[in-house]
């Protein structure tokens, strides 16, 4: 990671624990494990690309923070509840104890319907933007994350275990589980950083972003299986245990990294065309594809 990147990761570190509460009279438990969920480590991709996207089509860091730090608690929700026994079982995240075995499965999963609210109070709430601007963040957060977006990509990867999807069936699963939340934090970077950003522009941005959360995913089948638990601070391996179709029980293992890289090929010529004032988002882009973890 670049020395910007790194500086633009502790900043919304410093944002995120700001944004979450601190002490409850009636549940502090609760609000200890969402601190715990959203603070004990993670790559931070999905506040980083509503950051690099919003200052990439010229708006200022400080409106993007908000809208960044909405998108993780999202995403530390999906994780929360992803972890759960009725759902991947996993008992380890970030390298260390899930939610639910530091906290209890009820805490963990009133931690991630806590997380989610608090995903959409943080911004509906968002400081220095237009209200036509909020209520489309909300929309675009909405459908990214709801029966159409990540909900029913978790749905369809509980319903293919034990089966053999195709290629375009593992696609559009992973669009969904995976690539939806990475699109909308594009796209609502770009709404907080120009609400008057062109179309043209727009579906440029959302077309990288689209090829980009699927390389990532692609990226993350490969890890499960060539890095070990120490490594990824997580289950190596869960996916063949749970008899998941992945890119690389599809494609082998080296001919699906040749198709992130393929993926990341067509994205970058997508994000050339927008004229970004700088090379963030293209430096996130290889971090991607390039990652260990």
């Amino acid at each position: 990671m670049t020395p910007e990147l790194r500086s633009l990761k502790a900043t919304i570190e410093d944002a995120l624990s700001h944004h979450l509460p601190v002490n409850s009279d009636i549940a502090q438990t609760l609000i200890d494990a969402m601190r715990y969920a959203s603070l004990s480590g993670g790559k931070r991709i999905r506040p980083l690309l509503v950051c690099a996207t919003c200052t990439g089509v010229g708006g200022a860091l400080e409106d993007a923070l908000a809208p960044a730090c909405a998108v993780e608690f999202m995403h530390a929700y999906s994780l929360l509840h992803d972890d759960l026994p009725a759902m991947d079982n996993d008992e380890l995240r970030h390298g260390l104890p899930s939610g639910h075995i530091k906290f209890g499965e009820a805490n963990a999963i009133l931690a991630g319907d806590a997380l989610h609210t608090l995903a959409f109070e943080t911004l509906a709430k968002a400081p220095s933007s237009r209200n036509d601007v909020r209520l489309t963040a909300v929309q675009l957060l909405a459908e990214a994350t709801g029966w159409q977006g990540m909900a029913g990509g978790q749905c369809f990867d509980l319903a293919a275990e034990n089966k053999k999807l195709s290629m375009s069936q593992l696609q559009s699963l992973h669009a969904a589980k995976t690539g939806a939340l990475i699109k909308a934090s594009i796209q609502i970077g770009s709404l907080f950083g120009n609400p008057k950003l062109d179309a043209e522009t727009y579906v440029l941005l959302t077309e990288f972003a689209t090829r980009l959360g699927l390389a990532f995913q692609v990226v993350d089948d490969i890890l499960d299986i060539t890095q070990t638990t120490e490594v990824l601070g997580k289950p190596a391996g869960s996916d063949n245990k749970s008899r998941k179709s992945t890119f690389p029980s599809l494609l082998g293992v080296e001919q699906a990294r040749g198709y992130a890289r393929d993926l990341l090929a067509e994205a970058i010529p997508m994000l050339e065309r927008t004229g970004q004032k700088h090379e963030m988002l293209q430096e996130l882009a290889q971090q991607v594809i390039d990652r260990e973890f």
